[in-house]
């Protein structure tokens, strides 16, 4: 092997803190502050990521090869590396991990060893996704990391857990299936499993389908992405996986997993797939479009504050998806800001959630009114945070909206009419954002129950302030985060346009 690479060290860092407590760790309390030391020392790693990551190059950088598997002339390799479509996703991996387990510290009091040693392995299993430059690499790292979010539904959820976790479990595992049988044709056609090696023959004519075999490939990469997003309508398994996870788990499904699905639209099926990808591109919008009204509208219905969240997601990810369907620069870097706005700011609504189920074991809307009253920080920092999913103009949300509705409306693979449509969920999105607010921390303090509720704890403050902060820093500094980005969006946009040209030709 060669010199080991950053980001080689940055995706082992978990898995090495995950040895070390199980060797050392001998009560509770080692193993909440093992996981946490753990995943905030993966952070401080991660930042050198972007101190080192050169903006002129626009292919992978800090890469890492060796040799996996070797049978019949096929090699499986590790190989890792990044590029600006990661990076980003790469660190908010590691930003959300430790505000996760830090938010835990309390809640958790059962199987405490087994509920870190699982945060710490979820952790590894979803940068090696962000990192992975083989086919099979990534599916075995999209698979293990259905292992210990299963676990944390199934173990430490609610009432009816176990249904939760069953049906996130075989909701996800059938739609990679048919990715599973996608890779293992593609693998043995281009005879490699390496994504790089796999665009080269594709931009040389060295490898091509016909144009029934890559709109079938398309779509199995796409019912296992749009099931993990989810999109309308392989969306129901969500809300209860959210409703039923606890805290950290919600904040980590929202937060990280969701985004998998996104970026593997993005990774996979645009570079791979480009005749396919234009075809398809206009019902992709449209189930975007769809779904963005839908999550909004069904928000706005809920009673219980964890399942408005959850359905809020919907709504947002499908701005994430058309984004990426307009198939032009704007589109697909806003589409990629979005995907860590959303994980940022919906992990820090569902930490708000959190944080009054812990003191009063119900998620309903009406059990609350006049929160501000009682919980004057909690209730300031909740406002933000709400303001922040909003979109409101100087956080981070409206950046990425505002970059996806202009990527939309010059879009040549889609029609303006999807981002006239998309542009009523902003207006919606504020409807129920402030409906909820309004319900749960204005009015009247009437409720004896509520008037002497605690305000944030010591660790709720640690995990909620750096949420806060990325909301301002992002809403403020944008240009830095799309910097990063550009060279490989504008490269894989090129490819995708070169790919059609000479298939033209």
């Amino acid at each position: 092997m060669e010199d080991i690479s950053l980001v080689t060290v940055v995706f082992m860092l978990p898995l090495v803190g995950f040895v070390l407590m199980l060797i050392f760790a001998r009560n509770d309390d080692a193993y909440r502050w093992g996981a946490l030391v753990t995943s905030l020392v993966t952070f401080g790693v991660s930042l050198l990521l972007v101190r080192h990551f050169d903006t002129s190059i626009a292919g992978l950088q800090m890469v890492q090869k060796a040799d996996w598997i070797t049978a019949d002339g096929f090699t499986i390799r590790y190989y890792v590396g990044i590029d600006g479509i990661s990076v980003w996703l790469v660190l908010l991996t590691t930003f959300i991990m430790p505000l996760a387990i830090l938010i835990s510290f309390r809640a958790i009091q059962e199987r405490v060893p087994l509920y870190y040693m699982f945060m710490l392995i979820m952790e590894w299993a979803m940068l090696g996704v962000f990192v992975a430059q083989d086919l099979f690499l990534f599916y075995v790292f999209w698979e293990i990391t259905l292992v210990p979010m299963y676990f944390l539904i199934g173990i430490w959820g609610a009432e009816q857990r176990i249904y939760a976790a069953v049906k996130f479990f075989l909701y996800t595992m059938a739609g990679s299936l048919l990715m599973l049988l996608a890779i293992l044709w593609l693998g043995n056609q281009a005879g490699t499993f390496s994504v790089p090696d796999i665009l080269a023959m594709l931009k040389s004519g060295e490898l091509s389908f016909s144009t029934g075999t890559e709109r079938l490939l398309f779509l199995a990469f796409a019912i296992a992405f749009a099931i993990k997003v989810p999109m309308w309508p392989l969306h129901s398994w969500l809300p209860d996986a959210h409703v039923q996870a606890p805290t950290a788990g919600s904040v980590i499904l929202a937060g990280v997993l969701l985004k998998m699905g996104t970026y593997g639209f993005v990774r996979f099926n645009l570079p791979l797939f480009p005749e396919a990808t234009k075809t398809f591109a206009p019902y992709f919008a449209a189930l975007a479009v769809i779904g963005i009204i839908y999550g909004a509208w069904v928000s706005y219905g809920q009673k219980d504050m964890k399942k408005l969240v959850a359905y809020s997601s919907i709504s947002h990810l499908g701005f994430v998806m058309l984004g990426i369907f307009s198939l032009n620069p704007a589109g697909i870097q806003g589409g990629i800001l979005q995907m860590v706005n959303h994980g940022i700011s919906t992990g820090g609504l569902f930490m708000i959630v959190g944080v009054l189920y812990e003191r009063r074991h119900t998620k309903l809307m009406k059990a609350f009114g006049g929160i501000w009253k009682a919980m004057p920080l909690y209730s300031g920092v909740a406002l933000v945070i709400v303001l922040s999913s909003m979109g409101l103009p100087g956080l981070n949300g409206f950046v990425g909206e505002f970059t996806i509705l202009l990527g939309s409306a010059g879009s040549h693979a889609i029609s303006w009419w999807f981002t006239a449509f998309a542009a009523v969920g902003v207006i919606l999105a504020a409807v129920y954002m402030l409906y909820m607010f309004n319900t749960v921390f204005m009015g009247a303090l009437d409720k004896e129950e509520n008037k002497n509720l605690p305000d944030l704890r010591w660790h709720e403050i640690y995990a909620l302030i750096p949420v806060l902060v990325m909301v301002f820093v992002i809403g403020v500094q944008a240009s830095y985060f799309f910097n990063l980005m550009d060279g490989s969006v504008a490269q894989l946009v090129e490819h995708v346009n070169g790919v059609m040209s000479a298939a033209m030709r």
